[in-house]
């Protein structure tokens, strides 16, 4: 008989993986990411997302011509365009018989040592009721991180919180690479990081594209952060969600940062 491997699994969703350049939902790519999720799922393991994607999705429901600058548009985008992105996941989970939950964060909800013991306790109840649930930053009050933050540290974080086995980002990008691949035609992906060390910090610059404000920098830190923890994480491209599948089966397809635990 087969031997199953049932894991809790934090998937982290770049806005350049949700969305078209336009700022428009890429929904060929959600019912993709979806029903990968699902199916992993229901294979018995545990998913918990982190998705970014909400102030880009407003400005497409918005039909503005461009990424606000100043923070109260910014929180308008993300105040309209997060009720677009639950619409779609609960109606794309919900055709694979799924049920979703959301839970919109600030950074004393992880700090505090009683809101985090509240999110803990909320996040194991939520995982007993079967249901998946998504995180994202509150960011139509956490004017700080839409001005700093990133989605790639919050992933880390809840993952270390949730005990979870592995933290995949799910990035524009196949993974970390000896030179910038869009630059350099001679990079090369590394598949494997046992150790981060300035050498591995110093392949990470810049940020990802124009709807997101990570880059490898953030996914960097965030492998710190999770393996310190206890989680191993990948950094795979999230335009083929279909990879998931090989990495709940243990395979590697991106590059993996391994667990110091």
């Amino acid at each position: 008989m087969r031997e199953v491997f049932v894991m809790r699994i934090v998937v982290k969703i770049g806005t350049s993986t949700l969305t078209h350049a336009n700022g428009c939902v890429n929904l060929r790519r959600f019912e993709a990411l979806c029903r990968t999720v699902s199916d992993i799922k229901n294979a018995g393991n545990e998913i918990i997302l982190v998705s970014s994607g909400a102030i880009a999705a407003g400005v497409g429901k918005l039909n503005l011509r461009e990424r606000p600058h100043d923070i109260a548009g910014k929180q308008a985008a993300a105040a309209v365009g997060q009720c677009e992105l639950m619409y779609i996941y609960d109606k794309e989970f919900s055709s694979h018989n799924h049920t979703v939950a959301q839970l919109l964060l600030t950074a004393p909800d992880l700090s505090c040592e009683d809101r985090h013991r509240k999110f803990e306790n909320t996040m194991s109840r939520l995982l007993e009721l079967g249901t998946i649930p998504i995180i994202n930053e509150n960011d139509t009050v956490a004017t700080e991180e839409i001005e700093f933050g990133d989605n790639d540290t919050l992933a880390s974080l809840v993952a270390v919180s949730v005990g979870a086995d592995l933290l995949v980002l799910l990035s524009d990008i196949d993974g970390l690479y000896t030179a910038d691949p869009r630059k350099d035609p001679t990079a090369t992906l590394i598949t494997d990081v046992r150790e981060i060390d300035d050498s591995v910090r110093a392949l990470a610059s810049g940020a990802g594209s124009e709807r997101g404000t990570g880059g490898m920098i953030t996914k960097i830190r965030a492998a710190e952060i999770a393996t310190a923890g206890g989680c191993d994480m990948i950094i795979t491209n999230g335009a083929y969600p279909e990879r998931l599948y090989d990495i709940a089966d243990g395979k590697c397809v991106g590059t993996k940062f391994h667990s110091l635990k």
